[in-house]
């Protein structure tokens, strides 16, 4: 199925902000009492929730929205792009799209910015999700050997110009091998003409740059304050989680007060909500709602 029938239904523009400039969101669901926001991962896009969005939006009003320096949203080479960075880009957005309050849910880097805005604007956080997320400690040798095979990754394709192949490589390490028939051309070539758009190869360097950041971020604090967070927090995560594996995640959840740690049933990676929507819109839908799982 194309991504756009997935989307069918959608309202697809550009919301302008103060600071940050334009951003590209994807919005459903607008009579619906409460808002749910929801942010990819490092180097993604919108497209990252194709198969989420609608589902979503017949219970929350829901919006997935391209961080900027992302996909389609503008292009920014004047701002660090820290984890706190992020944070405030959410928060200006709700702010120009008038919403006091909502749920948030983030993958990898979304889920990372989605964990530290609950922590400094826990007053406009509903309920949290993490998905696959990243600013949590890794606590085993296999978890170090993981975050070594995502460098060396990021190394092999540095100061390339985006390829087919790389960007099918790249998208195979976010997906679990069962899965890999879901990378098909229309996927791959949405990721592949905006990596070689001329803006994006400007603002690409300092987006990925964060990834060589590790004890730079812990020193400025920019980690997941993992006992701050004062809210419904749920981590969603699978069995091959190719960075941040699952005894990662339990040792984090085992640090939030009243946090849920909910492990995906089908095989997925990296990319969960894509991999097996029905599970995930399921099981967020409840969470959402009830705060069960």
């Amino acid at each position: 199925m194309s991504l756009w029938l997935d989307f069918l239904g959608a309202e697809v523009r550009y919301v302008e902000t103060p600071t940050f400039g334009r951003f590209r969101i994807a919005e459903s669901g607008k009579g619906n009492q409460e808002t749910l926001f929801l942010m990819h991962g490092i180097g993604g896009h919108i497209e990252a929730y194709a198969k989420n969005l609608m589902p979503l939006s017949e219970t929350f009003h829901t919006i997935a929205f391209d961080f900027i320096g992302h996909g389609l949203s503008e292009k920014r080479t004047d701002i660090d792009y820290l984890p706190s960075t992020y944070v405030e880009m959410l928060a200006e957005l709700m702010d120009a799209m008038d919403i006091q309050k909502a749920h948030i849910s983030g993958e990898s880097l979304g889920g990372w910015v989605a964990g530290m805005f609950a922590t400094r604007y826990p007053e406009r956080t509903l309920r949290l999700i993490l998905n696959t997320a990243g600013g949590i400690p890794v606590v085993t040798e296999k978890g170090r050997q993981d975050i070594r095979d995502l460098d060396d990754l990021n190394r092999k394709n540095f100061g390339k110009a985006p390829t087919v192949d790389s960007v099918r490589e790249r998208m195979q390490w976010l997906i679990h091998e069962s899965n890999w028939g879901l990378l098909d051309d229309e996927l791959i070539g949405s990721r592949l003409a905006i990596y070689t758009r001329p803006e994006f190869q400007q603002s690409a360097p300092l987006v990925f740059s964060l990834l060589r950041r590790t004890e730079e971020l812990i020193e400025l604090g920019e980690m997941l304050p993992l006992e701050d967070l004062a809210v419904d927090t749920l981590f969603f995560w699978t069995k091959h989680n190719p960075i941040h594996d699952l005894e990662a995640a339990e040792a984090a959840c085992a640090r939030v007060d009243g946090g849920k740690l909910y492990v995906m049933q089908a095989d997925a990676a990296h990319w969960p909500q894509y991999e097996c929507p029905e599970e995930f819109n399921q099981v967020v839908t409840r969470f959402l709602s009830t705060g069960d799982i």
